[in-house]
């Protein structure tokens, strides 16, 4: 009899700590640290996943998105990194290409992104090069032709000036890159009003407007990813690059793209807690609801989870030297 009632209450005290895991979100808030202003694609993807990741988590959590521009979202990082809770209640969304800058330009970006954990992202990144309507360009030897072009970035390293670096560098575009814009909203602006000529960008966060009344035409994908609403035809960087060579010194600059806007929470995030993130995400991202305001917001879902972001990283970071020092004189002026 005393051997049954050990046995039982091993059992329960096996079953506390999971029960305990489980119900950590109960009656808390899920906040998500954006590294850029509202209004552009990661604000858009952010709060995409905060209408819907919340029903996927027991205890169906309170989730909000923080809007913290800086540093090419590096700022946001650094806040996470250093300052936000620990327990798995903060979890941060960045440009994917500071990864990329990690490997080329470690002294300014001293991040190995191995060491956080990853959560998911909702889709691969499509980047795109386009150039406003009145632009006399349908293609790269158009714009190769033209005496310069104004494109806009927010800060050097993130993803826009690393797209523009690449038409500067791999096809000899004129390229004239204008600093100070705080997000990809104020940037659409400046195109519109005349400031810009056009831009590299995730054609998922372009506005729809622009793209339903033929605004801008579409030069190149920069990454290997398409959508529905891409017309066939744009050709990829790769696809444009004769030589091998420049193809792969592309791919570690674009690599990272594979990832899209990932979601990640700190290396010292309880892995209970990291485990249900994850499953929440893996859920939200089948969910019809969730792909049907996806599709509302021209956000396609094309998902990468945390294992397969992972292995990702390691091949980017196993990159031969010879080709990461010239791939670092291309995204290095």
């Amino acid at each position: 009899m005393h051997a049954v009632v050990a046995f039982a209450l091993a059992a329960l005290l096996l079953c506390v700590p999971r029960a305990h895991a489980d119900d950590f979100y109960q009656g808390k808030t899920l906040t998500i640290v954006v590294g850029y202003s509202a209004g552009g694609g990661y604000d858009i993807n952010a709060r995409l996943v905060a209408r819907h990741i919340g029903k996927y988590i027991r205890g169906s959590p309170n989730v909000v998105v923080v809007n913290m521009p800086g540093a090419g979202s590096l700022r946001a990082l650094e806040h996470i990194e250093k300052h936000a809770p620990k327990d798995g209640t903060v979890i941060g969304l960045f440009d994917y290409t500071q990864i990329t800058n990690s490997l080329l330009t470690p002294g300014k970006v001293p991040i190995d992104f191995r060491k956080f954990k990853w959560i998911g992202s909702v889709q691969q990144d499509l980047a795109v090069c386009y150039v406003w309507h009145t632009v006399p360009a349908k293609s790269i030897a158009d714009l190769q032709r033209l005496p310069k072009i104004h494109m806009g970035r927010t800060n050097p390293g993130t993803s826009s000036d690393t797209q523009q670096r690449i038409l500067r560098k791999l096809f000899n575009v004129n390229v004239h890159s204008v600093a100070g814009y705080a997000g990809s909203a104020e940037g659409f602006i400046a195109v519109e009003r005349g400031e810009l000529e056009g831009g590299c960008m995730t054609w998922a966060s372009l506005p729809p407007h622009w793209i339903a009344n033929n605004r801008i035409r579409p030069i190149m994908r920069v990454t290997a990813a398409t959508a529905p609403d891409l017309p066939a035809d744009v050709p990829s960087a790769a696809d444009l690059l004769a030589d091998d060579r420049a193809r792969r010194i592309l791919r570690v600059l674009s690599a990272a793209g594979d990832v899209g806007k990932p979601f990640v929470a700190q290396i010292s995030v309880p892995d209970d807690r990291v485990a249900i993130l994850r499953k929440a995400f893996a859920a939200m991202v089948q969910d019809p609801d969730f792909a049907a305001d996806a599709a509302k917001q021209r956000q396609p879902v094309s998902p990468t989870l945390g294992a397969e972001a992972t292995k990702i990283l390691d091949d980017i970071y196993a990159t031969p030297d010879d080709i990461v020092a010239a791939a670092r004189a291309v995204a290095n002026d």
